[in-house]
């Protein structure tokens, strides 16, 4: 039972840890699928100008989705988002919003660099960064965020599994030790018949797979759960951002693959754990 409910904790953290990491690498993407650096230009830049760095950006291996937003075309994007006030519309002419030319980065550790980069053409005003609510010096400070908060996510949950996973052999190295102990005059019984170590090692290994199958299936199944109940808050919050899968059968698919996962992993410390344990054990029965 001891064994049986430390390997079930050990695996209710790993599957929220690894959907936690789900969600925070579905995080990351979303904002590099996004025209998330939008660099907008002075008003005397000439169609020459928009080209020419537009033409730069698609040649570059670490630029993808670039778009050009001629000044006629950011009038119409603010008559729509003025629509409910008409004369907003009227006192204004395109002459008045800049061209700008957004994309997107290959990975969001290039976007400061291809910020600073675009910066510095002459015919750039102002870079802007969509994931950014503050000044464009602060843009740096974001993408430092959004990486490191997943890098941490991602470390921590390799810790966390690794403590947990070395306190689950441990456990599991005992168990199988009292049990040896217990069935000591058998082993006796079977040493003096001849049979094989194998022979004797293997009831005792297939146990503690059986408790490694249950331990697994009772963790997978709790977090399941867990996230299941806590999922309609989750699609709240996160309103544009799929960090969980919204349909269902492929979020299905995916704690299936998570349970196969940690099945593969809570047998492999169930086969070894109990593999020292008996070679340790039988030896000191004899």
């Amino acid at each position: 039972m001891a064994a049986v409910s430390v390997l079930a904790i050990t695996f209710f953290v790993m599957s929220l840890l690894a959907i936690v990491v789900y969600g925070s690498e579905q995080t990351l993407r979303y904002f590099e699928s996004r025209p998330q650096v939008i660099a907008f230009l002075i008003q005397d830049a000439t169609d020459a100008d928009i080209d020419s760095l537009s033409v730069k950006l698609q040649g570059d291996t670490r630029v993808r989705d670039v778009t050009v937003v001629t000044q006629e075309e950011a009038f119409e994007i603010y008559k729509e988002a003025t629509s409910d006030n008409p004369l907003l519309g009227e006192l204004v002419s395109p002459s008045i919003f800049p061209a700008s030319v957004e994309f997107s980065a290959v990975d969001l550790t290039y976007a400061d660099e291809l910020i600073k980069e675009v910066s510095q053409e002459s015919y750039v005003d102002s870079v802007g960064f969509t994931a950014s609510l503050g000044s464009e010096s602060e843009i740096g400070d974001v993408i430092s965020r959004l990486t490191t908060i997943s890098e941490t996510v991602r470390t921590a949950g390799v810790v966390a599994v690794g403590v947990l996973a070395f306190t689950s052999f441990l456990v599991l190295t005992v168990v199988v030790s009292m049990r040896i102990m217990m069935r000591k005059a058998e082993i006796d019984i079977l040493s003096l018949i001849g049979a094989s170590a194998w022979f004797i090692r293997a009831p005792i290994v297939f146990e503690a797979l059986i408790y490694a199958f249950i331990g697994v299936t009772l963790g997978w199944l709790g977090s399941a759960v867990l996230v299941m109940y806590a999922s309609p808050s989750i699609f709240t919050y996160f309103t544009e951002i799929e960090v969980i899968p919204k349909d269902s059968t492929t979020f299905f698919v995916l704690l299936v693959v998570l349970w196969a996962i940690e099945l593969a992993v809570g047998s492999v410390i169930a086969f070894f754990g109990s593999m020292f344990s008996v070679g340790r054990s039988i030896r000191s029965v004899r």
